[in-house]
């Protein structure tokens, strides 16, 4: 039998279209379509699946967005497939946004609540830092000693520093546009193969998230949350968490920390998995996975041919 960890994408992953083979093939996708609707009070649905992808990509929209996608994947592989975390998983995990997601598909939220801790997490994050005066860059070909000393020397007061650890040698910088522009051009003479801003609407993960992450504490403090039905590995620790206080300060915490996906990935090896299981839009971290670790199987399970091949695993 196969040690399989389930893991959920993160903002970038969005695509105009996304989920609607699923939830015209199954009743439990569109009822996660029409869950989250209901719960922002808003057809999130008819964007996703229309368009524009401008506004699709709006981080208030992006991120609830593909919580939908990624719970009509788990949704439908239960109640079609059989799926029980419980007993076919060892943990759940999601970079970022997609840690709200693990959560979700293991039972700490509800979806509606997770939806609208989204979606104002999006709009938290958004305000935090005026248009223009963030940004970020992703180094490829650095591993993250080498990412945060081209932070430290490109900072000159301002905020650069390492926002995600994604692994296969790629690291994203995040902090004051000026800063980050000083790390693009410092990167090649410290060995960096390509650094390239990249098209976001702030800088996430990074000191000036903090009023975001004050506008998710008092929101997360005031949602009740259960422990998972297996382990999340949380961005922040690396770790395995089951208390749903702990997961609490972490959320917060993480509004503002690295996100350390590598450094999951790898626990997650080391504690016997053999299978990752990317559930919902695009196939970024299953990519990333082969990367951290070939010797690690990992698929993407997104549209119906794929999710009916999985569920014939089960």
């Amino acid at each position: 039998m196969p040690v399989r960890a389930f893991v959920f994408p993160g903002q970038g992953s969005q695509a105009v279209g996304m989920g609607q083979e699923l939830a015209r093939a199954f009743a439990p996708a569109r009822e996660v379509f029409e869950e989250v609707d209901e719960a922002l009070a808003s057809r999130l649905s008819r964007l996703i699946w229309e368009g524009p992808i401008e506004t699709l990509t709006l981080t208030e929209n992006a991120q609830p967005a593909l919580l939908a996608v990624s719970i009509a994947v788990i949704r439908t592989l239960a109640r079609e497939g059989g799926l029980d975390l419980a007993r076919h998983a060892k943990f759940v995990a999601g970079h970022s946004l997609g840690e709200y997601c693990a959560l979700a598909a293991a039972g700490t939220f509800g979806l509606a609540d997770a939806a609208r801790l989204l979606r104002l997490r999006g709009q938290a994050m958004q305000k935090a830092v005026p248009a223009g005066e963030g940004g970020m860059a992703a180094l490829l070909g650095a591993e993250l000693d080498l990412a945060r000393a081209i932070a430290a020397a490109a900072a000159e007061g301002q905020v650069c520093s390492a926002a995600n650890d994604n692994g296969g040698g790629q690291v994203v910088l995040s902090g004051h546009a000026e800063a980050i522009g000083r790390a693009i051009a410092l990167a090649p003479a410290r060995g960096v193969k390509r650094a390239m801003k990249l098209p976001v609407s702030a800088p996430f993960h990074c000191a000036l998230m903090q009023p975001a992450a004050e506008v998710m504490q008092d929101a997360l403090a005031a949602v009740a949350m259960a422990p998972p039905a297996v382990p999340v590995l949380a961005n922040v620790s690396a770790e395995p968490e089951s208390d749903p206080i702990a997961i609490r300060g972490l959320l917060v915490e993480q509004v503002t920390a690295l996100v350390r996906w590598r450094e999951s990935v790898l626990a997650m090896r080391r504690d016997g998995v053999d299978t990752l299981v990317e559930c919902g839009a695009g196939k970024v971290l299953s990519g990333l996975a082969r990367r951290i670790d070939p010797e690690l199987a990992a698929l993407s399970v997104g549209s119906p041919a794929e999710l009916e091949a999985f569920a014939r695993t089960l």
